[in-house]
C-alpha cells in the first residue's frame, strides 16, 4: 500500500481539475445554469435511457458550489405540468431566472403548441403553471427560449430556429409586452450571406457595456457561435466562434454565467453514450469550460469540451452530511427517486416518510468519486445510510480509484430494499484535502446509498 502520509502530503499541492461529462449517471442536455446567492442551479433536458431520436419528458436540477461536484436534485418539472399541452415527449432546452425572489423557468412546447412558463417560490420547485396557456405561440420556430433582465428592469424573453425573435416581458414575467420581433440582423433571408450562422439555442447576457448573443451555430455538426451588440436587441454584429463544431458531437447548446470571480460556458457532448455504443442516438451529456474574454471584449476560442473539465473553486465538508448523488465523477450507477414507507408490521405499509433521491444501480466494481474533500479536523469514523438488497462492501480509496483504503463500510444485513439503516464504521486517521472515491464490492445488486458523513477526531 502507498504511504498515506506521503499521498497526504503531495495532495496538498495538486490542482485539481473536475472532469466532462460532468453528470454521469442520466442522459443531460440543453444545461440552462443560473447563479442564485452562493450556488449554481443547473437546469438540464434529459434524454431517456432507451432514446434513439428525442425522448424527453423531463427536466433535471443539479446544484454546484465548487464547481465539480454536482448533486442530483431529480426532476424539478415536466410537460404534466402544462396542462395543455397533449403529449409526454418533446421537453426540449428550459431556462429558469430569478426575479424578486421567484423563479420562472420558460419550456418550449412540442408539436408547435409555442412556449409556456411556471413559477415557484424555490429553485428546487414546485414550479406550477400560472397562466394555463401558452406564453408565446408564434411560429414553428418557439424552441430554446432564453430571458434576460436589462439593467433597467426591463426582461427581454428569445428563442427561435431558424431564426431569432424576441419579445418584452411584463414585471410579472408571465405575460409580453408588445409585438413579437424577428432580429432583423439574423434574420435568414434567402439568397443572401448568413456571416452568423445562426442555427439555435440563444443565450443572452450583459458583461460591462457590452451584451452578447451565444448560439448553436451551423448544423450538423454544431459548434458555439458569439455576437455582441450595444444593446439588449443588437444590432448584432457576429465575432466568432466560442467552440468550433467538432464530428464528435452532432449537437451543442451554450448556457454562460459568471460565478465566483469566473466564467463558464456549459454545452454538451455524446461521450458517455459513445462508450457503450458506435451508432448516433439522441444520449447526450452536459460538459463546461470555464471561458475568458480578450482586453476588448471579445471571447477566446475555447477547444473542444476538455476531458479535465475545470479547476475546483471550494472544497466540500465531510462533517455534515453529503448526499450520495453528490458526485464529481462516477461510473456504473444510477440515481433516482425513492420513497419510503412506514413499517407497521411486515405484510402493511403505513404512510408515507420521505422522498429521498440516492445513488442506485449499485453493482460490484462501480464507483464514485467526490473532489476536493477537506478534513482539516481529521476523522475517525464514518456514517452511511444504505437500503440493503444483496449487500456488499463500500471500500473508501483515498485519491485514486485504487489508492489507500482508508476504511470499509460491510452492508450485511439484508432488507426489502426501501427501508433505510445508518452504519458507523472506523476508519484510518488522516487530514488534508482528498478526493474520495467510494468504490462498491460485491456480488449483484448491492444497495441503495442516500448519504455519508465523516465524525471528526
Amino acid at each position: 500500500m502507498k504511504n498515506l502520509s506521503l499521498i497526504i502530503a503531495l495532495g496538498f499541492f495538486q490542482v485539481y481539475f473536475g472532469q466532462n461529462p460532468i453528470i454521469q449517471t442520466k442522459y443531460t442536455a440543453d444545461p440552462a445554469p443560473m447563479v442564485y446567492k452562493d450556488t449554481v442551479y443547473l437546469y438540464t433536458s434529459h434524454d431517456e435511457d432507451d432514446a434513439f431520436g428525442f425522448k424527453m419528458k423531463d427536466w433535471l436540477l443539479y446544484t454546484s458550489t465548487d464547481m465539480v461536484n454536482w448533486t442530483d436534485h431529480g426532476v424539478v418539472a415536466s410537460l404534466k405540468d402544462f396542462k395543455w399541452v397533449n403529449t409526454d415527449n418533446g421537453a426540449w432546452a428550459p431556462q429558469v431566472v430569478e426575479r424578486k425572489g421567484k423563479f420562472y423557468m420558460y419550456c418550449p412546447m412540442p408539436n408547435n403548441m409555442g412556449i409556456g412558463v411556471l413559477v415557484a417560490d424555490s429553485p428546487y420547485g414546485p414550479f406550477k403553471d400560472p397562466i394555463g396557456k401558452p406564453l408565446v405561440k408564434n411560429s414553428g420556430d418557439d424552441i430554446d427560449p432564453t430571458v434576460l433582465i436589462d439593467d433597467d428592469g426591463q426582461a427581454y424573453l428569445y428563442w427561435g430556429n431558424p431564426n431569432l425573435w424576441y419579445v418584452k416581458l411584463n414585471e410579472d414575467m408571465i405575460s409580453v409586452n408588445g409585438d413579437i420581433i424577428k432580429d432583423p440582423s439574423i434574420a435568414k433571408v434567402k439568397g443572401s450571406p448568413d456571416p452568423f450562422h445562426y442555427q439555435e439555442g440563444p443565450w443572452v447576457w450583459k458583461k460591462k457595456n457590452n451584451y452578447y448573443l451565444a448560439y448553436a451555430s451551423t448544423c450538423c455538426p454544431e459548434g458555439i457561435g458569439y455576437a455582441m451588440g450595444k444593446s439588449s436587441t443588437g444590432p448584432w454584429e457576429f465575432k466568432g466562434m466560442i467552440m468550433d463544431s467538432d464530428k464528435r458531437s452532432n449537437g451543442n447548446h451554450p448556457g454562460i454565467i459568471d460565478y465566483k470571480g469566473k466564467t463558464y460556458v456549459f454545452g454538451f457532448n455524446y461521450n458517455i453514450g459513445k462508450q457503450t455504443m458506435s451508432k448516433h442516438y439522441e444520449r447526450r451529456s452536459v460538459c463546461v469550460s470555464e471561458m475568458k474574454y480578450n482586453a476588448d471584449g471579445t471571447i477566446r476560442k475555447l477547444p473542444f469540451w476538455d476531458p479535465e473539465g475545470v479547476q475546483r473553486i471550494a472544497t466540500l465538508n465531510p462533517y455534515n452530511k453529503v448526499e450520495a448523488e453528490t458526485i464529481a465523477f462516477s461510473e456504473g450507477l444510477k440515481t433516482e427517486k425513492m420513497t419510503e414507507w412506514e413499517r407497521n408490521n411486515p405484510y402493511d405499509t403505513g404512510k408515507k416518510i420521505t422522498d429521498r433521491m440516492v445513488v442506485s444501480s449499485i453493482n460490484n466494481g462501480d464507483y464514485l468519486k467526490v473532489q476536493g474533500v477537506d478534513f482539516s479536523k481529521g476523522a475517525q469514523s464514518i456514517e452511511v445510510s444504505v437500503a440493503a438488497l444483496y449487500g456488499g462492501n463500500i471500500e473508501i480509496h483515498a485519491d485514486a480509484v485504487d489508492g489507500p483504503v482508508l476504511g470499509i463500510v460491510k452492508v450485511t444485513e439484508k432488507a426489502e430494499g426501501d427501508i433505510f439503516k445508518t452504519i458507523k464504521t472506523p476508519v484510518k486517521t488522516f487530514t488534508g484535502i482528498h478526493d474520495l472515491y467510494f468504490v462498491f464490492r460485491g456480488d449483484r445488486d448491492l444497495f441503495y446509498f442516500d448519504w455519508w458523513k465523516f465524525n471528526e477526531n
